[in-house]
């Protein structure tokens, strides 16, 4: 009798691929500006996803930190910022993972803060993919009408018709393509450990920032999304652990030039939007990130950039549209708080949302104690 882990493979392989639309554009991005190595990147990448998937035998996503990302982006991170920042973030979730804070943080989280966190990123993910499709909405709107039409479909997985064909559509709009030149050979990720000046800018306009986020949403959030999506399957997934598996995944990869990574509720989302149901969905991309730093080096990004943005963004969109969820309670203070939380995610950020949530709602609480005490 054939093994229930290996009667979905299509579905694992097009799982595998769901996230790309979040995990390429910062890579590249981080490539790009901050001069990361592609060997040390997609490696130490590849390596987590597969530690990952040992760790929690689920489709547990490895992003990278977007509050971070955006700030190599926008703020020019060198090589040395990008590491100082990814071994400052490691060290804190180690911290609170081993003892036990976080436990105390979700303790006084109520669910309408964690499910409007969650709620507020799907929209945004939603809105940012259609502002890739927006790149070119001769590839974009096709490739959106067959995902919407085989998102269900496991014989013809949505995600992989998506890249295959989406890329495929671009070659024939864009004749002017060309295929990559690839240097197939052996590379190996380097050392690079910052200096002293590099943890000033890696704390203050990257760590600093990214943590409430980190805590929200590859924390707490995920540990819930996975009690939702796979009930009776997530004893491992907890916020313990996962604090455990960032901080020892960013301390071991960021001197090794990895881009500083976290486990987010969207990518779940992507992966279990797509088909993902086990492990084997993280482990195939893993070696695939894996195999592309160690063959092809510089070179291997050219492959990774042959998807068009108008893909991803499709991807990006339906992955978001997976993580939107109202909160079902009559609670008025619980749907208050929830619909605020949201908005501020989308408006401001969800590191604010979570805050300010957190704030209104005990304060809220302590009102409504003083002004009718409980009996």
């Amino acid at each position: 009798m054939q093994s229930n882990k290996f009667k979905n493979v299509s579905g694992e392989l097009a799982g595998s691929l769901g996230d790309l639309g979040t995990f390429l554009p910062y890579v590249i991005g981080a490539i790009a500006i901050a001069g990361l190595d592609v060997t040390g990147v997609l490696v130490m990448c590849g390596l987590m996803y597969l530690f990952t998937a040992w760790v929690y035998r689920l489709p547990i996503p490895v992003q990278p930190m977007k509050v971070i990302g955006a700030a190599i982006i926008v703020n020019h991170f060198t090589a040395g910022e990008v590491a100082a920042a990814g071994l400052i973030v490691g060290s804190i979730m180690l911290v609170i993972g081993l003892t036990g804070a976080i436990e105390k943080l979700a303790c006084i989280t109520p669910l309408s803060v964690t499910l409007g966190i969650q709620a507020g990123l799907g929209i945004s993910l939603a809105i940012l993919g259609m502002e890739m499709v927006s790149s070119d909405w001769l590839i974009g709107v096709p490739v959106m009408l067959v995902m919407l039409l085989l998102l269900n479909n496991r014989r013809l997985p949505a995600s992989i018709v998506a890249i295959v064909g989406g890329t495929a559509l671009s070659f024939i709009l864009h004749p002017e393509l060309n295929l990559p030149s690839l240097d197939i050979g052996l590379s190996l990720p380097h050392l690079i450990w910052p200096a002293a000046a590099d943890f000033n800018r890696g704390f203050l306009q990257g760590a600093l920032p990214q943590f409430p986020l980190t805590l929200a949403n590859s924390v707490l959030v995920t540990t819930y999304l996975a009690s939702q999506l796979f009930p009776g399957q997530s004893d491992r997934v907890t916020n313990r652990n996962l604090c455990l598996t960032l901080g020892v995944g960013n301390l071991v990869g960021a001197p090794l030039g990895m881009i500083p990574i976290c486990h987010g509720s969207g990518g779940l989302a992507a992966h279990y939007r797509f088909g993902a149901r086990t492990h084997y969905a993280t482990a195939f991309i893993g070696v695939l990130l894996l195999l592309i730093g160690l063959l092809f080096g510089t070179s291997g990004l050219q492959l990774l950039q042959l998807i068009p943005s108008a893909v991803l963004g499709a991807m990006l969109f339906y992955s978001g549209l997976e993580l939107v969820k109202a909160i079902d309670t009559r609670d008025s203070l619980e749907m208050f708080v929830y619909a605020g939380v949201v908005v501020l995610s989308i408006a401001l950020n969800p590191a604010i949302g979570f805050l300010s949530g957190l704030i209104v709602y005990w304060f809220s609480k302590k009102v409504k104690d003083v002004i009718s005490p409980p009996v």
